[in-house]
């Protein structure tokens, strides 16, 4: 599952006043270190309930990936519950189901994750499961032919049968042109049909190794009573050499680039998408935080601009977004999407020169202090709702480590959004919303062939 730029939730609108209370209260108290082996282990506390949440994160996804050989990150997260030393097929699942544990894992681009919920006296229990099947996962070839017809059957039921899924695919491998990120997280199809149970073994134990993962534990624990229970499981887990990874950069100028694609939908539809550095890669981390916040300016409820312009306003479109994330290893995009409200004889052109009218204003004009204020009390206020949860705490630790960043972000992020000012918001839309850096789509309803 890839990790997708959030968008705001109207019911924040009301909470706004939530942020300047919950960042001035002291950070939670974190703890890191690291095993012989190379493991990193993040401990954060959280007393409010006798709860924890247990999550393994390792640097492999689908843009470590090479053409040929594309889906087997996502392969081999499904069989990572398909057997180990100490468990067959399916009991680690049932061992964990019979505690009343909540577990599950998900692949993206960067990452692929495991994680269970589960009272905090059997943490024990989930460390033991985890270290080994890092340490011996079976990969049995029965069960791998069961599992890659799964496989297919997702990808035929998530992305081939779902037209905006298939349309965003292909958009996407356009708008990447450079970058492993043009690569499915489940694959193509081809290269499913062709995936042997080898290659799997060969990925595994590439990437599968303590050097290359990050333990994140959160809840109602001590850092003295996880770094046990890590030594005591994770510990004897050797540790094995890992392939260099080179961060997925793109094209400082690709040039601007246009697909048409036919599916079965019945209105046309409009993606647009910027070339755009992420927290990784930017040289002016200002700039992030300002299309962050441009993002929720143009997409962040009923007052936002692509709402009240081009929805209720001109009634150019019925729908539009937008979206930014900024948290990948490597190059994002900040993405456009819209409809063109074709009851009022609206086109994709109409739609097109509306969202340019909307970031030519941004390049002109820089937002008032008022709206940017808005703007940016609902994004805190969604951040600070977001951190409410353990698992939401521990998936932004994994996931900021995972991509080369540090976790303590998630502990200044508040301040650097508050940092940017509308200046940040005009240079950023100057920079970084030009032709040069764009991907275009046409979503056209499907053509009979006499047609």
């Amino acid at each position: 599952m890839n990790a997708l730029a959030r968008c705001l939730a109207g019911l924040l609108l009301g909470t706004v006043g939530l942020p300047a209370t919950a960042s001035a209260a002291p950070s939670q108290p974190t703890h890191e270190f690291v095993l012989d082996n190379g493991l990193r282990v993040i401990v954060r506390e959280d007393h409010r309930a006798p709860v924890v949440v247990s999550q393994v994160w390792y640097k492999v996804g689908s843009s470590y990936e090479t053409p040929g050989q594309t889906g087997l990150s996502h392969a081999l997260e499904h069989m990572m519950f398909k057997g180990s030393a100490k468990m067959g097929p399916g009991e680690s699942s049932r061992v964990l189901r019979d505690l009343g544990a909540e577990e599950n894992a998900f692949t993206s681009d960067d990452y692929t994750a495991y994680y269970q919920v589960l009272a905090r006296d059997r943490l024990g229990v989930a460390m033991e499961l985890e270290a080994d099947r890092m340490a011996s996962l079976r990969l049995p070839p029965e069960e791998f032919a069961r599992e890659i017809e799964v496989i297919k059957e997702e990808r035929r039921m998530r992305t081939d049968d779902r037209p905006s899924a298939k349309a965003f695919e292909l958009f996407k491998a356009m708008a990447y042109p450079a970058s492993g990120y043009h690569t499915p997280t489940i694959g193509w199809m081809a290269d499913l049909n062709r995936m042997k149970v080898e290659e799997l073994r060969h990925w595994y134990e590439s990437w599968y190794t303590p050097d290359n993962a990050t333990l994140v534990v959160v809840g109602d624990v001590s850092a003295d009573e996880v770094k046990a229970l890590a030594q005591r499981w994770f510990g004897p887990v050797p540790k094995r050499i890992t392939p260099a990874a080179k961060i997925p950069l793109e094209l400082a100028s690709p040039g601007e680039r246009k697909i048409t694609l036919h599916v079965r939908t019945q209105l046309p539809s409009l993606m647009y998408a910027f070339n755009v550095p992420g927290m990784a890669t930017a040289q002016k981390p200002r700039d992030v935080q300002a299309l962050r916040l441009i993002s929720a300016l143009l997409d962040g409820g009923y007052s936002a601009r692509l709402s009240t312009r081009l929805e209720r306003g001109s009634e150019t479109v019925t729908s539009a977004s937008a979206g930014y994330n900024p948290f990948v290893r490597g190059d994002s995009l900040f993405m456009l999407t819209a409809t063109p409200n074709t009851h009022k004889k609206k086109t994709l052109a109409d739609a097109e020169q509306g969202i340019w009218g909307l970031l030519d204003e941004l390049k002109q004009k820089p937002p008032s202090a008022e709206e940017l204020e808005r703007v940016r009390a609902q994004v805190i206020a969604s951040l600070v709702y977001d951190r409410d949860s353990i698992s939401s705490q521990a998936s932004t630790i994994g996931m900021l480590e995972t991509v080369g960043l540090s976790w303590k972000l998630m502990d200044t992020e508040l301040e650097d959004l508050k940092g940017v000012t509308p200046a940040d918001i005009q240079n950023a839309a100057r920079t970084y919303f030009t032709r040069d850096r764009l991907s275009v789509a046409h979503v056209l309803p499907e053509v009979s062939a006499h047609e």
